[in-house]
């Protein structure tokens, strides 16, 4: 990968106002799409407040970072499509905008035109997704649900160490952070019924993940090698795979997840660049056995993102009570990584285009505590989740709200996070 130069630089401060623990200091810089006076714009987060990179653009303090078309879409695509050169001066030019002692044209005008405040305005989807993948990369998950499943035989299917597995999702459900999530209905059978019923899934589950952004794309019948995977992958967000259990465990064979998925998936509204990450690249766990030539990578390709599932009840919010902390997990043991997902993605030719999203599949770890789904936590049910109100939770309940958390942190580095994705399931 190519060092992001010094916009990663711990000792940068912003001259915007950026409290302590903020998920956005001026290290970060994630890009999102908001509206603002009716209109969908592109900005970046900076503290509590949005750069509105389109009013930056038509000033003309960004002409040295590229055309000024790109940051008057109404979505990030054709920036997308640009590629790192583009990407990465952008970055380096609002940098130097923003930080102390740096470029001093933004903030000797009026700087309410440029920023508006994230609380008083509407996110949007910051990308049109073509394509959407769902990949099934954590062992441990993979694991839990063998052994759920096929508790007398072995937990991991024969093929799930050669490669990343994964289905092919729907990109007209991708919902932004804070839509309401209403209960699908489906087919669902139980062990001993001889005859399926159609109705409201009784077992509604989330998945916490970590999808990337595609960028500039590949032509048909030519792979993306793992070697340049950075230069495709634009940046992270988190997903809430939203899951109906009962409806996916009757559809699922022979072909996989159907109805069951399809029905809604959250992400968080910025995006976080790889550049901001760097400092937090890890090395990944070993893979045994080595894989295929097409898949082996040379660099570091975890992150230790650190992760967290909030959930808080209907009955909890009536009371006053505080969402309660359910998962805390690390994205850094993913034994697949985004590299290898990506490379195995296009291996047969296939085509990504800019905005497309790739999601990493649920997120767990060993210990109690750490698994990114109810029913890997609950056990199938077995072992219900006690809440902070009396409450206990198997799957979730029509007015349940679920934020996912994410953010990184380490000696030496400036604290970046990603927001939070946040959907409430309303009745079917």
């Amino acid at each position: 990968m190519i060092a992001p130069g010094d916009t990663i630089d711990p000792h940068l401060e912003s001259w915007v106002s950026v409290s302590p623990g903020s998920d956005f200091p001026i290290q970060n810089l994630p890009f999102g799409v908001f509206v603002r006076d009716g209109r969908a714009r592109i900005g970046v987060a900076i503290g509590e407040q949005i750069l509105d990179l389109s009013e930056t653009a038509d000033a003309g303090f960004l002409d040295d970072a590229g055309e000024r078309e790109l940051l008057q879409a109404p979505v990030l695509n054709p920036l997308l499509a640009a590629g790192t050169g583009t990407w990465r001066a952008l970055r380096e030019r609002l940098s130097a905008l923003l930080r102390v002692g740096g470029d001093a044209a933004l903030r000797e005008v009026n700087v309410e035109r440029f920023f508006c405040r994230q609380d008083e305005v509407e996110m949007r989807l910051p990308m049109e997704i073509g394509d959407y993948v769902d990949f099934y990369s954590s062992i441990e998950h993979a694991t839990n649900l063998g052994r759920l499943f096929r508790p007398d035989a072995e937990a991991l299917l024969p093929n799930w160490r050669w490669l990343p597995v994964g289905y092919h999702g729907r990109s007209s459900t991708v919902l932004i952070d804070g839509t309401p999530v209403r209960r699908p209905c489906g087919q669902r059978k139980a062990p001993s019924d001889t005859e399926p019923e159609f109705g409201a899934s009784r077992r509604l589950d989330i998945e916490l993940e970590v999808g990337f952004i595609e960028g500039p794309g590949n032509q048909l019948g030519r792979p993306i090698p793992v070697r340049d995977a950075a230069e495709h992958i634009f940046g992270l967000v988190l997903v809430n795979d939203w899951s109906a259990r009962d409806i996916q465990a009757w559809e699922y064979q022979p072909l996989g997840p159907f109805l069951g998925k399809s029905f809604a998936t959250t992400i968080s509204p910025w995006i976080v660049t790889l550049d901001a990450l760097e400092p937090f690249r890890v090395q990944g766990p070993v893979q045994d056995p080595q894989p295929l030539s097409y898949l082996r990578v040379d660099e570091r390709w975890a992150y230790a993102i650190s992760l967290a599932v909030d959930i808080r009840t209907q009955q909890m919010e009536e009371r006053g009570i505080s969402p309660q902390t359910i998962s805390q997990t690390t994205f850094a043991g993913m034994y697949w990584n985004l590299a290898q997902q990506l490379a195995h993605a296009t291996a047969n030719g296939a085509v990504t285009r800019p905005g497309d999203l790739f999601a990493s599949g649920t997120i767990s770890g060993s210990e109690p505590g750490s698994q990114g789904s109810l029913i890997e936590l609950t056990w199938n049910g077995e072992r219900p989740i006690a809440l902070a109100d009396g409450e206990n939770r198997r799957f979730l309940e029509d007015g349940d709200e679920v934020t996912l958390r994410g953010w990184c942190e380490r000696r030496g580095a400036r604290r970046i996070g990603f927001g939070a994705a946040r959907g409430r399931v309303e009745p079917a």
